[in-house]
């Protein structure tokens, strides 16, 4: 099946083939992104107006659309121009007033002579006592009055499409729907109770209440389910793809690993062994690992990641963790080096910074195999970097890794096995939307030792209480992180609060004791700035966010973050990680300016309750919505037409389970569902999971 199937050609006509649609109007559907008869299907209505015929409109509620019959009485013409003409008209028991503004009477006097019978609909609301309509949306003489909808849909216009015009484009798009074959396992149909596609795409169309334009709807929940299931199809085959695509069996002895784990002064929690044992079962497979690592802040990734590079070298081969910047690189080379020396493994790093003999000697130590386990940055990623036996990625998902970049390194060995790590919790409706084509492993307990941190919601007006117990904090040696927000899209306003906020501290606390960190610092400084605090020469870091990146200061305490309530949950909590990884008691301080919202407040107090990224993730997804959540921008979730991500988390995850099942059936989608399933990948407009199949 190489080309769309003929079954769809007519919804994926021109736009102007549809009734109603000249070439202006089709412009006008391009510019949000309508641009078939399918889009017009899947543009659904958000609400519905009832306009079944009454007989008058007396006892009806006003203001309300109505829908009447009536006989038209006189015409009064406005007396000054630009004033209201009116005509006057009688339902079966009462009068009111037609209302129209800039009308032109010869036209009006055409279309409602007096004497006449017509059906009006519109809205009709009361003014000075009288009843009016003012621009009916329907004035029909009663023959034609058929025309009008019992109920009529109303659709998001975008600029200069008008009800009517949408009205007729979605009946004209939907009488050439076709019956299509069924590509929902039938148990599931017959436990929702859900109609068939082409009933649920007129249904959807045609709501006869509110009850019918909600999310839960049957026929709105099938339609959302249809685009899930197609976008959990499409990565359901990428992952096939990657697992057909022969891994390394790597199988280790356990000999390292358990020098490691001797030496733990505690013991691994429940969460860390079961993610060693699901990561090192994939490595011992021939398919090739594409697993995602998900843990909270502190949930000891490093640990877990650590285990699987001794996995691969203890079957032998090499491998390689990757970091997004030379700091964070440098970071994990210090987090993994006693860790290293236990197991009694070389470990090495190598970034843009390693030039000349140094870069040659390590990667000529590297291609020997010499080097056991690197560190680096996208360094490792150039043309000259050669291993011996590269069995295992680590990525640290914080940069964004792209699915092209997993590519490029899994390139530098044979089929190397890739462990993707993430330290924001993601909601699992989200997770599978983003990584449906990786497996999953959450380490969701917290390793013994670490200590609660303290969280305190505080007014801007007692920034002196603060800066008092900074004072107070620095004198005993300890360091603080004062976090300032991103005020609004200009860098200057951000720049500008980082910096009043950097002198006003140095100011109260001392020259040499504050230091600035800001997005809009060339690298070398930034890193400088960094480097000063980590070891301690400078107490207070005021920064904007560029911190949340997993810099490890155990010997910083407090966490300031001013106009907290303009943060989005996850960072908040990203963030305060940032505090609590030493010894001493930590405390995260919200400062807020008043008066706060009643979700600024919800969020904040949210954060005060609870330590848990999982759970303050699912707030943030309730609170916000999925887009925000992840940015779309740069997030990579598709965007979905029907289906909504917060509400239909649920559907997100049978969606997964029956694209896989589906495909471990049939992998080739050559059995009659497997077949209607190529038609909704076609529909959905899913063309990379065309491709696989095409090339599968």
């Amino acid at each position: 099946m190489t080309g769309r199937p003929e079954i769809l050609f007519p919804l994926f006509a021109e736009l102007e083939t549809l009734e109603g649609v000249g070439p202006k109007t089709a412009q006008l559907f391009r510019q949000v992104e309508i641009e078939t008869p399918r889009d017009v299907l899947f543009w659904l209505p958000y609400a519905v107006v009832d306009r079944r015929r009454r007989d008058t409109i007396k006892g009806a509620e006003i203001p309300s659309t109505l829908t009447v019959e009536v006989t038209i009485g006189a015409h009064s013409p406005p007396r000054n121009k630009g004033g209201a003409y009116r005509v006057h008209v009688e339902d079966a028991q009462t009068a009111f007033q037609l209302v129209f503004f800039h009308a032109r009477g010869d036209y009006l006097k055409r279309v409602l002579p007096q004497g006449a019978r017509r059906v009006v609909s519109g809205k009709l609301e009361l003014f000075d006592g009288m009843a009016q309509m003012v621009h009916p949306d329907h004035m029909l003489p009663v023959e034609q009055a058929g025309e009008i909808p019992e109920f009529e849909p109303v659709y998001h216009l975008t600029q200069g499409v008008t009800q009517k015009t949408a009205y007729k484009a979605a009946q004209s798009a939907l009488a050439r729907a076709p019956k299509l074959a069924e590509w929902i396992d039938p148990a599931q149909i017959t436990k929702e109770r859900w109609p068939d596609w082409l009933s649920a795409i007129k249904a959807a169309h045609a709501p006869r209440g509110l009850d019918d334009v909600v999310p839960t709807a049957p026929a709105r929940a099938r339609l959302a389910y249809d685009e899930l299931f197609a976008h959990q199809l499409t990565l359901a085959l990428a992952r096939q793809r990657e697992r057909k695509a022969r891994g390394i069996v790597s199988v280790g002895t356990g000999a390292l690993q358990s020098k490691v784990l001797e030496n733990l002064p505690y013991r691994p929690t429940g969460a860390q062994t079961r993610a060693i044992e699901e990561i090192a079962a994939d490595m011992a497979s021939e398919a090739r690992m594409n697993r995602l690592l998900q843990g909270d802040v502190g949930a000891g990734k490093t640990l877990v990641a650590f285990m699987a590079l001794l996995v691969a070298v203890e079957a032998g081969g090499q491998g390689v963790m990757m970091a997004p910047t030379e700091i964070l690189a440098r970071q994990h080379l210090e987090g993994l080096r006693p860790l290293a020396e236990e197991a009694g493994v070389v470990l090495e790093i190598l970034t843009g910074r390693d030039k000349g003999a140094e870069r040659k000697a390590k990667l000529a130590a590297l291609k020997r195999g010499d080097i056991q386990v690197l560190v680096g940055t996208h360094a490792v990623f150039q043309s000259d970097v050669e291993f011996h036996d590269l069995r295992l990625a680590v990525v640290d998902e914080q940069h964004r890794f792209g699915v092209r970049q997993r590519m490029e390194l899994a390139d530098k060995g044979v089929a190397a096995d890739v462990l993707v790590m993430t330290a924001t919790p993601i909601p699992r409706s989200l997770a599978l939307a983003q990584y449906g084509d990786m497996d999953v492993s959450v380490l969701d307990e917290k390793p013994p030792g670490r200590k609660p941190i303290k969280t305190a919601i505080v007014s801007t007006q007692r920034m002196d209480e603060v800066v008092a117990h900074l004072r107070n904090a620095i004198e005993k040696g300890r360091q603080c992180y004062w976090v300032c927000p991103l005020v609004d899209e200009s860098e200057v306003s951000d720049l500008t609060a980082a910096e009043e906020r950097f002198k006003r501290l140095r100011a109260v606390l001392g020259e040499g004791v504050v230091g600035l960190v800001h997005g809009q610092m060339p690298p070398a400084e930034k890193d400088a700035a960094m480097a000063a605090f980590q070891a301690g020469e400078t107490k207070v870091l005021v920064a904007t966010t560029v911190i949340e990146v997993g810099v490890n200061v155990p010997n910083a305490t407090i966490m300031v973050i001013e106009r907290a309530e303009i943060f989005g949950l996850a960072q908040l909590h990203q963030l305060r990680g940032r505090v609590g990884r030493g010894d001493a008691d930590s405390t995260c301080l919200l400062m807020y300016q008043p008066p706060l919202s009643e979700g600024g407040r919800r969020r904040l107090e949210v954060l005060r309750e609870t330590e848990d990224g999982f759970r303050i993730a699912e707030t943030d997804l309730e609170m916000r919505g999925a887009g925000d959540l992840i940015g779309t921008a740069q997030s990579g979730l598709p965007k979905f037409r029907i289906a909504d991500l917060e509400r239909q988390a649920g559907l997100m995850a049978v969606a997964q389970s029956d694209a896989r099942a589906l495909l471990a059936a049939d992998p080739t989608l050559t059995s009659d569902r497997g077949k209607a399933a190529r038609v909704l990948l076609w529909l959905m407009k899913q063309d990379q999971a065309i491709r696989l199949i095409s090339v599968g």
